[in-house]
């Protein structure tokens, strides 16, 4: 308790969730970088052997776009938020899920809860790569320590170690949890209706930049994409304060506040 003269005894506050000088505070605070990573995942969500929870309260095909920056949403407040908030979130979270397992009278898979997670580590670094620039040792090895910690703090067991531990195991859930099926149509069937024509092949150009082999063989994204080059050019266009014409041109109307709401870039 800290005593603040001619008040009552305060709390102390709590210590941010990740460090301040934390690459992935860098990333996550960052709106364009956030809405890569889950560019990116859209994809391998498409994929996972457990999409069907996905499909269970019906929500992510009816409205695949709000709930990605929903999610994205999530992501982010648990990232930039203090411990306190941090637990706060997870317990949400934890609640959440449990409610689907109760109504469904199943659990959700260990291994599919690591999935997301791993997906959301591995996103993230392709997306600041594309954008900006390879992440150092340290910075991967930061990465993974932050993600590991979200992971414990939502209760998934027997997560690895260090980056280069996670990143085997990575590999071994690309190769074992990965299939295309009508679930993964039906998703790509309501990117499409929601994004329209030239956004969806966007998003796909997009998927085939940061997408790993294994994805992009399954989806059939462009395995040469022309965006690539494109994408390093981006940051450059922002400085320039092209930045809201170039959202206004490449995000559907009604997302336009969801993703100006991701901006948060020195939080």
């Amino acid at each position: 308790m800290t005593e603040v003269p001619g008040n009552k005894p305060q709390s102390d506050p709590s210590p941010p969730f990740v460090h301040p000088d934390s690459i992935v505070r860098r990333i996550w605070g960052d709106g364009d970088l956030v809405l890569l990573v889950f560019a990116g995942a859209a994809a391998e969500f498409a994929l996972n052997r457990a999409v069907d929870w996905l499909f269970f309260t019906g929500r992510i095909p009816r409205d695949p776009l709000g709930r990605l920056f929903s999610t994205a949403a999530y992501a982010q407040g648990i990232v930039l938020a203090d411990e306190a908030g941090a637990e706060r979130t997870f317990a949400r979270i934890r609640a959440a899920h449990g409610a689907v397992e109760r109504a469904r009278d199943a659990c959700i898979p260990d291994w599919a809860h690591r999935d997301v997670l791993y997906l959301l580590v591995d996103y993230s670094e392709r997306a600041y790569t594309a954008l900006h620039r390879p992440l150092t040792g340290p910075e991967r090895e930061d990465l993974w320590e932050v993600f590991r910690r979200v992971g414990t703090g939502l209760g998934i067991p027997e997560l690895p170690v260090g980056y280069g531990e996670w990143q085997e195991d990575r590999e071994r859930h690309l190769g074992r949890d990965l299939a295309s099926g009508e679930h993964t149509r039906a998703l790509y069937a309501a990117y499409r209706h929601h994004l329209g024509p030239w956004r969806y092949h966007l998003l796909r150009q997009v998927q085939g930049v940061l997408a790993p082999e294994r994805v992009r063989t399954l989806l059939g994204l462009p395995g040469r994409p022309w965006l690539r080059g494109l994408l390093p050019l981006y940051p450059l266009l922002a400085r320039l304060g092209l930045r809201g014409a170039l959202r206004g041109a490449l995000i559907p109307p009604d997302h336009l506040a969801s993703v100006r709401r991701l901006d948060l870039t020195g939080a």
